[in-house]
C-alpha cells in the first residue's frame, strides 16, 4: 500500500516540483538542489522596437508560482544583480508580502516604459563603395558594418535639462583673476581663451546673438573586454559637455555619455597592412562620425530653445569642442602618420624643434598644391583622408585635440619610458645578474612602503605583466625614494621634474605662476633627461608622447585645467558603459543586450534625479580606560597626556592665571571611552577624484590587525578615541610626532625630510582632537644605499627607519601643500 509523504524530522523546505519528493534543512541545499537539478535557462532573445537586435538578458524565464522561497525572493536572474547595484532605492525587502515589482520582468517592463532620459538607439550600415580591382572584389570590399548611435542632441539636452548640474554649470565663458594679485587663472573649460573667442564669434552673428554656446566634447577609444573568450574588441564614442564644471565631468552622475558603437572592420591578415584597406577603415570611422552628428549641425548655425536643469529656458548654440583620445587615436583623427605630432608641423626625426602649429586652412592648402608623396614625407599627412569635422563650421581637429594627462604623461613619459630606461641603465651598467639584483631590492623597497589612504600597494614590487592607468598612477607615488642610491642624481632629478610636472597639470585651478612652473618643470626635464643619452640607453628623444609635453601650456589657456579633459575620464566610462554589461550578457549578440542596458541605466539615472527632486527619496574587543588603552599602546604617562589634553580644551578661554601649572592640579579622566580604527577627513582637494563639489573623504587606519593581518597604522597616528566630560564629547587621536630636517626640501627628491620626535629619550607622544587633524600625511623611509633585507615589510618601516621623505606626491592634494 502506498504511503503518503510526510515532512522528514528537521526539514522544512519541499522541493516542489513534480515527481521530486525532496525535503531541506536551508535554502542554501534548496538552491544547490534547483541549480543542479532544475536549472532556469534564458528565454529565446526578443527584439523591441527601438532595436532590432536587442535582448532582455535578465528574462530568465516563468517563475513557478508553486516555489515556496518565491515571496522571498528580491528578483532573479543576472538582471537583478546589475539594477540592484547601480539603484538601491529599487530593492524589495526580503520576506515582504507586498513587493514594489511581480518580478524582474515587471521591472525591465516599468524601466523600458519610462520617458525620463529616453533616447533611442539607431543603426545604420556602411560598406565599401570605392573602384574594384579588375581582378575581383577584396574580401573586406564586400563586407556591410553596422553602427549603432543615439541623437547626441538629444543626448545633449538631457544633459542641460539635468538639474543635478544646475549649480554646476558654466552658461557663459568667463576669465578669473585672482582678488590677491590680479592674476589670472584658469579651472573649467569655459574658463580658456577658445570658449570666450565662439562666444566672440556668435555675438557677432545677428541670427545667433545672445545665445548660449553648447561645446559638445568627444571622445572614442576601442576596447577588448574580453581575451579568453575570443577577442571580443568595442568601440565607443562617448559626448559631453563644456559647460558642466569638471569635477561633474570627472565623476560622471551622467555628464559623460555613450552615443554610438563604431564598426570595427577586419579582414584576412593578407589585406590588413595593404594601403586600400586601412584607408576604408580609417574614412570609415571618421564617415560614421559625420552621420552621428549630422543633427547637431542645424543647430550649430541657427540657434533652438532648450530647458536647463534651473527650470528656465535659453536659446543655445551648438558646436564642436575638445575631442578626447590617446595618440593612436590622435593619429586617426588628424588623419596623420605615425610618429608625426597632431598639434604642430614639428617632423617627426626632430619633434623638439620649435614649429608652427597645424591648422585645418593649413591642412586643405596643402592637401590642394602638393602630391600623395610630399604629403606624406614632408608633412605626415594622409592626402586621402577627409577629417568628419570638415562636414562641420569653426571646427579644426588639430586645435581640438586635447591634452591627455593618462596616456601621454603617466603610462607615456613616466611609465613607457622613464621607468623602461631606468631598467635599460642598470642592465647595461651592472650586466644582467647584478641588474636583477638590484631591480629585486628596488621591489623590495617599493613593497615596504607604508600604506596610506588611496594608495595602492605593491606587495610584490612593480612587475606584473598587464599595466592599467591606475597601476601606473600609484608607482609614480612611491618609485622615487625606490631607486635613488642606484642611478646617477640626474636621473633622479629627471623623474622628480616629470613629477612636478604631472601634479602641476593635474591642479584643479592653473594660475600664471602655475604656467611658470609648468614651464620650469619642463625645462628641467629636458636637461636632466640627457644623461639617459649620455649614458647610451637612448639615442633619440624624438617621442610624441615626451614631445605633447610642449603644448600643454598653450592648451591650458585655451581649454582650462586638463584634468576636465583626460581620456581617463572615457577610460572610466568604459567599465559601466561596455564592460559591465558585456559580463552580464548572453554573450550572443552582445551588443544589442548592452545597447538596452545602457538605456536602462540612463532611464535609471535620470528617474533617480526626478525622485529626488520631487522630494521622493528623503557600523575585538578595545581598551575601555585610559589606563587599559595606556598597556595596549605601551605608553605609560598617557593618563597624563589626556590631562593635558583637558587642560586645552577647558581652559582655552580663560586667564592665563587660573590655568593649572602642574599636572597633579591638571583635570583628570578615569571613566569610560571608546576605541575606534579609523576616522574620516574630509576637506577640499578638487585636482584628486572627489565628488562634485570638490569635497573628498579619507579615511585614516589605525588598525591593530589590519584585514587579519598585521598592524596598519596611517603614517604617525596611533590611535583613535573618545571620552564624554560634563556633557561634552570629546574625539581624540593619539599621535607620534616628526621633525623637520632642515629648512628646504632635498634637492634631489623635491621632498622634506623629516625624523621621530623625542623627549628625554623617549617617543614623543600627544592626545589631540581629531578637528585639529588637517589630514594624513605618507612618510617613505630614506632608504639610501644599502640593500633592504628580505624579512623587511611595510609594517615594519615606520618602527625600525629613523629618516623619512613626506611623500608630497601620494596624492595632488599633498602636492598642493607640502610643496
Amino acid at each position: 500500500m502506498l504511503q503518503s509523504p510526510r515532512e522528514p524530522s528537521g526539514l522544512c523546505i519541499p522541493c516542489t516540483k513534480p515527481r521530486y519528493n525532496r525535503w531541506f534543512r536551508n535554502r542554501s541545499g534548496y538552491t544547490q538542489h534547483m541549480n543542479a537539478k532544475h536549472p532556469t535557462f534564458l528565454t529565446p532573445p526578443r527584439s523591441p522596437s527601438l532595436a532590432p537586435d536587442i535582448t532582455d538578458f535578465g528574462d530568465t524565464g516563468p517563475m513557478d508560482d508553486e516555489d515556496p522561497l518565491q515571496s522571498t525572493a528580491e528578483f532573479v536572474g543576472t538582471g537583478d544583480r546589475l539594477y540592484r547595484n547601480y539603484h538601491p532605492f529599487l530593492s524589495v525587502q526580503a520576506g515582504s508580502k507586498c513587493t514594489v515589482f511581480s518580478d524582474h520582468r515587471d521591472l525591465y517592463k516599468k524601466i523600458d516604459n519610462t520617458p525620463l532620459g529616453d533616447v533611442k538607439w539607431q543603426s545604420f550600415s556602411v560598406k565599401y563603395t570605392g573602384a574594384i580591382p579588375d581582378e575581383g572584389a577584396l574580401p573586406w570590399m564586400e563586407d556591410s558594418h553596422d553602427v549603432w548611435f543615439r541623437d547626441p542632441r538629444e543626448v545633449v539636452r538631457n544633459m542641460l535639462a539635468n538639474p543635478d548640474f544646475a549649480t554646476e554649470m558654466n552658461l557663459q565663458p568667463y576669465r578669473e583673476f585672482a582678488t590677491e594679485n590680479h592674476e589670472r587663472q584658469w579651472k573649467d573649460f569655459m574658463s580658456g581663451d577658445w570658449s570666450w573667442a565662439h562666444a566672440d564669434k556668435i555675438s557677432e552673428d545677428p541670427d545667433t546673438h545672445g545665445s548660449t554656446f553648447v561645446p559638445v566634447i568627444l571622445g572614442s577609444d576601442n576596447t577588448t573586454v574580453s581575451v579568453a573568450t575570443g577577442q571580443n574588441d568595442y568601440y565607443p564614442l562617448y559626448a559631453s559637455i563644456g559647460n558642466v564644471q569638471n569635477n561633474v565631468r570627472r565623476a560622471h552622475r551622467n555628464a559623460v555619455a555613450v552615443i554610438g558603437f563604431l564598426a570595427m572592420p577586419k579582414t584576412t591578415k593578407e589585406h590588413t597592412e595593404t594601403p586600400g584597406f586601412r584607408n576604408f577603415r580609417r574614412q570609415l570611422f571618421h564617415s560614421s562620425l559625420s552621420f552621428i552628428l549630422k543633427n547637431l549641425k542645424p543647430v550649430m548655425m541657427k540657434p533652438e530653445v532648450a530647458r536647463f536643469g534651473d527650470g528656465h529656458y535659453w536659446r543655445v548654440i551648438y558646436g564642436l569642442g575638445p575631442y578626447i583620445a590617446d595618440y593612436e587615436e590622435q593619429v586617426l583623427l588628424a588623419c596623420i602618420l605615425r610618429n608625426w605630432c597632431a598639434k604642430c608641423l614639428s617632423r617627426r626625426g626632430n619633434l623638439d624643434e620649435i614649429n608652427l602649429c597645424r591648422s585645418r586652412s593649413h591642412t586643405d592648402a596643402l592637401i590642394e598644391e602638393c602630391d600623395s608623396g610630399t604629403l606624406k614625407s614632408e608633412y605626415g599627412l594622409v592626402g586621402e583622408l577627409v577629417p568628419f569635422m570638415n562636414d562641420f563650421p569653426h571646427a579644426d581637429i588639430h586645435e581640438l585635440l586635447a591634452p591627455d594627462i593618462l596616456h601621454q604623461l603617466i603610462k607615456g613619459a613616466y611609465k613607457d619610458h622613464l621607468v623602461e630606461w631606468v631598467e635599460k641603465y642598470l642592465l647595461q651598467t651592472h650586466g644582467k645578474k647584478q641588474a636583477n639584483i638590484i631591480l629585486d631590492d628596488i621591489d623590495r623597497r617599493i613593497a615596504a612602503v607604508p600604506p596610506f589612504p588611496g594608495l595602492r600597494r605593491f606587495p610584490q614590487g612593480r612587475h606584473f605583466k598587464q599595466w592599467t592607468g591606475d597601476d601606473s598612477k600609484a608607482l609614480m607615488k612611491v618609485y622615487l625614494p625606490a631607486i635613488e642610491g642606484y642611478v646617477p642624481v640626474d636621473v633622479v632629478r629627471a623623474f622628480q621634474a616629470l613629477l612636478e610636472f604631472c601634479y602641476l597639470v593635474r591642479r584643479n585651478v592653473i594660475t600664471e605662476k602655475s604656467l611658470s612652473e609648468i614651464e620650469d618643470a619642463l625645462t628641467r626635464f629636458h636637461t636632466y633627461r640627457e644623461v639617459f643619452k649620455t649614458t647610451g640607453v637612448v639615442t633619440t628623444f624624438s617621442l610624441p608622447r615626451q614631445h605633447s609635453m610642449s603644448h600643454y601650456v598653450h592648451l591650458i589657456r585655451l581649454f582650462g585645467a586638463p584634468n576636465g579633459l583626460c581620456s581617463s575620464i572615457t577610460e572610466s566610462k568604459h567599465i559601466k558603459a561596455v564592460k559591465e554589461p558585456w559580463r552580464r550578457s548572453s554573450r550572443f549578440k552582445a551588443l544589442g543586450q548592452m545597447l538596452l542596458v545602457n538605456q536602462r541605466l540612463d532611464k535609471l539615472a535620470a528617474s533617480r534625479v526626478d525622485f529626488r527632486v520631487r522630494g521622493m527619496l528623503a557600523g575585538r574587543k578595545r581598551a575601555q580606560s585610559v589606563h587599559a588603552l595606556a598597556n595596549e599602546l605601551d605608553i605609560p604617562h598617557l593618563a597624563d597626556l589626556v590631562s593635558q589634553f583637558l587642560v586645552g580644551q577647558l581652559y582655552l578661554d580663560m586667564d592665563p592665571t587660573e590655568v593649572p601649572d602642574s599636572l597633579i592640579d591638571c583635570p583628570r579622566f578615569d571613566g569610560k571611552i571608546q576605541v575606534f580604527n579609523s576616522a574620516v577627513s574630509v576637506f577640499f582637494a578638487p585636482s584628486d577624484l572627489s565628488g562634485i563639489g570638490g569635497m573628498k573623504h579619507e579615511y585614516i587606519r589605525v588598525s591593530p590587525k589590519w584585514r587579519s593581518g598585521h598592524a596598519r597604522k596611517d603614517c604617525v597616528y596611533s590611535l583613535f578615541f573618545s571620552f564624554r566630560l560634563r556633557g561634552v564629547y570629546y574625539p581624540c587621536a593619539v599621535v607620534r610626532w616628526f621633525n623637520r630636517v632642515g629648512n628646504t626640501p632635498d634637492d634631489d627628491t623635491g621632498m622634506w625630510m623629516v625624523e621621530p620626535s623625542s623627549v628625554d629619550h623617549h617617543a614623543h607622544f600627544a592626545v589631540i582632537h581629531v578637528d585639529t587633524i588637517f589630514r594624513s600625511a605618507h612618510l617613505i623611509p630614506v632608504y639610501g644605499t644599502d640593500m633592504l633585507p628580505l624579512t623587511i615589510k611595510s609594517h615594519h618601516v615606520l618602527d625600525i627607519f629613523t629618516l623619512f621623505y613626506v611623500n608630497k606626491y601620494a596624492d595632488h592634494h599633498a602636492f598642493e601643500i607640502a610643496c
